[in-house]
């Protein structure tokens, strides 16, 4: 007998037994439940290198969960979601990313979809918002940032302010950035409170700039913290009674005094801007 006959018969048999097997062990369920096989459903699915269609397999009663790809979801992985929220953190408008995942991936996506994967990060940015900070910063920059927003149909000034410290291991940390109006010592004091609360217990330097008010909310929450104003504020208001031509100079004669070694050093290299710009600046 020829062996690819053998073959044949053999491969035969093997699945007539498979057929008896899957008829015997599951004949009982069969019998129980009138659920059936029911076709195939398809969709497409998007994914970063574009739309593919994926048939996934149905019953009658619609008991099937598939476990790879879920029912109504129709994107794969989270690299699309990665891009989606990068663009989105970069600044782009929901339409902006449609128009972009449209013409580099062909993928259709509405702006209530872009709205979906992009609050997927907000318990995330809850937790780091209330997360647990070190009983003990040695120093503390604070400083806001004003920027434009749009909301409810209108270009509006939004605050944001932030606070970096330093841990006693020289390790630097954005301990948390808040969203106001406008920069107050009221919200500043408010920022402290929220801070103390989150495991804060003393600031043995706050960096700041001179904002009316502001050194009294440091020392209502932290009263043993020393208050510095900060350099480069500093700078920027001794330049407004400089010329635009001579501003260069005089920040390089500034930068004398602020990286001096000690005081006395600092002390010279003042007399020394005294004497050469007096007579050029305005008081």
């Amino acid at each position: 007998m020829p062996v690819t006959f053998l073959r044949f018969r053999l491969l035969n048999f093997i699945k007539i037994a498979g057929k008896w097997s899957f008829s015997l062990n599951g004949l009982s369920n069969i019998l129980k439940s009138k659920n059936r096989r029911n076709g195939l459903n398809s969709k497409k699915v998007k994914t970063h290198y574009g739309s593919i269609e994926v048939t996934t397999p149905r019953d009658r009663n619609g008991s099937f969960e598939p476990e790879l790809l879920p029912k109504r979801q129709t994107s794969l992985g989270e690299g699309l979601d990665h891009k989606i929220i990068s663009l989105y953190a970069l600044g782009m408008s929901y339409t902006d990313i449609c128009d972009h995942l449209s013409e580099m991936y062909q993928l259709n996506v509405s702006p209530s979809s872009i709205t979906a994967i992009t609050d997927k990060i907000i318990p995330e940015i809850e937790q780091w918002q209330t997360r647990s900070l070190e009983s003990i910063y040695p120093i503390v920059w604070m400083d806001a940032i004003h920027y434009k927003v749009r909301e409810d149909n209108a270009i509006k000034s939004k605050t944001v302010y932030c606070l970096i410290g330093i841990n006693r291991d020289g390790i630097k940390d954005l301990l948390g950035m808040y969203i106001g109006q406008a920069e107050s010592a009221r919200f500043w004091l408010s920022v402290l409170n929220d801070i103390q609360r989150r495991g804060v217990q003393d600031i043995l330097i706050a960096s700041i700039d001179n904002l009316k008010g502001f050194s009294q909310a440091i020392e209502a929450v932290f009263p043993e913290t020393k208050v510095q104003l900060c350099i480069v504020h500093q700078i920027r208001n001794s330049l407004k009674y400089v010329s635009y031509k001579d501003r260069k100079y005089v920040v390089i004669s500034l930068q004398e005094i602020y990286q001096a070694n000690d005081k006395e050093q600092a002390q010279k290299a003042l007399a020394k801007l005294d004497e050469q710009w007096s007579k050029n600046i305005h008081t």
